[in-house]
């Protein structure tokens, strides 16, 4: 056999081992994600029953998930806290029936399902279920649908005019696909499977060096900062984030979060601590905090070092009292740029 057969045969067979990993992989896919949303269909149920033997007590509900959380997310990590619990229970209280859910969810993932329990009307529930399910929607796609009211505009658009809304729609979302690493890479799937948090999706080892040195840096500065997390594991209604540092300061009364970026700050990345702060503020502030602030860095010292992120009505308290007590921009660069040296020396090929 010539080598022009060899390598035309070589090819067909690839291609067929290629489809047979791809089938696999996509069946992988889909048993875990039925097991997951299965799972935590009955945790909801099972919290629902608990909490119906004890409702003569009004705090009872939110008492127990607060000590189920405790004893779960010690034993099974974070994707069991409080308000995962709650989805659980949301989930169980709206589709009680596990044959009919199962029915409808044939293609979403759990991410899919917590984006529609922000929707309280039950048809638009239904309705979003029903199209993410059947036009095999990302939950990016299904995330800005219900985010920009899409059901409601339809239902108010002229049967002539609905195409333009719908091509509208795609046409913005084009480019909103899910992949399986994404699914792969979720807390929730890793901590279901058992598997521990790989922090190397989020940290490169330079990068973790820096944050241990600006740990460190920001402790010894003596300005009142007292450390909370680091890779603090957020949790939105769409996607799991992680905040590289997080710190609280006594001086200021106000919680600090750092992120650190290994490219050019994007006003994606200044959103992103935009919502990390707003979060802060309305999750974690207590009666006497101030206003949370962000600091974005970035490691490529050339560029824009340093962004300083707080809501628009505390800009003045940042600049008559915050300043006082943070690094400044020239600290903070010189601060980076000595652990990248130390990083370079140490991992210098002799």
């Amino acid at each position: 056999m010539e080598k022009k057969e060899i390598e035309t045969v070589n090819a067909h067979v690839i291609e067929d081992i290629r489809s047979i990993i791809t089938k696999a992989r996509s069946k992988a896919y889909q048993s875990i994600n039925a097991a997951l949303i299965r799972s935590n269909w009955e945790i909801g149920k099972r919290i629902v029953e608990e909490e119906q033997l004890g409702k003569q007590r009004a705090d009872y509900g939110i008492q127990l998930i607060k000590s189920i959380s405790q004893q779960l997310t010690s034993e099974f990590g974070s994707g069991y806290g409080v308000r995962n619990l709650a989805y659980f229970k949301q989930l169980y209280q709206y589709f009680p029936d596990w044959e009919i859910l199962h029915t409808r969810v044939q293609n979403l993932s759990w991410s899919h399902l917590r984006c529609i329990l922000r929707v309280t009307d039950s048809k638009a529930r239904l309705w979003y279920i029903q199209e993410a399910a059947e036009q095999m929607w990302s939950v990016r796609t299904l995330d800005r649908n219900v985010a920009s009211q899409y059901y409601y505009r339809l239902l108010q658009t002229n049967n002539e005019h609905k195409k333009e809304v719908e091509n509208e729609m795609k046409t913005l979302t084009k480019g909103y696909a899910d992949t399986p690493a994404m699914f792969i890479k979720s807390p929730m799937v890793t901590e279901f499977l058992g598997f521990s948090r790989d922090m190397s999706f989020s940290e490169s080892e330079l990068e973790s060096a820096i944050i241990t040195h600006l740990q460190k840096f920001l402790m010894e500065m003596g300005k009142g900062y007292a450390f909370v997390e680091r890779q603090q594991h957020i949790i939105t209604d769409t996607q799991d984030y992680y905040i590289d540092l997080v710190f609280y300061n006594y001086l200021m009364k106000c919680f600090v979060l750092i992120d650190l970026k290994t490219t050019k700050i994007t006003h994606q990345d200044v959103g992103q601590m935009d919502m990390y702060v707003r979060m802060y503020d309305e999750l974690k502030r207590t009666e006497g905090d101030n206003p949370t602030i962000g600091i974005l860095l970035c490691s490529e010292t050339s560029q824009d070092i340093a962004r300083f992120s707080v809501l628009h009505d505390n800009k003045q308290l940042f600049a008559s009292k915050y300043l006082t007590y943070l690094p400044t921009e020239e600290q903070l660069k010189e601060e980076i740029e000595k652990q990248k040296e130390i990083f370079m020396l140490q991992h210098r090929k002799l």
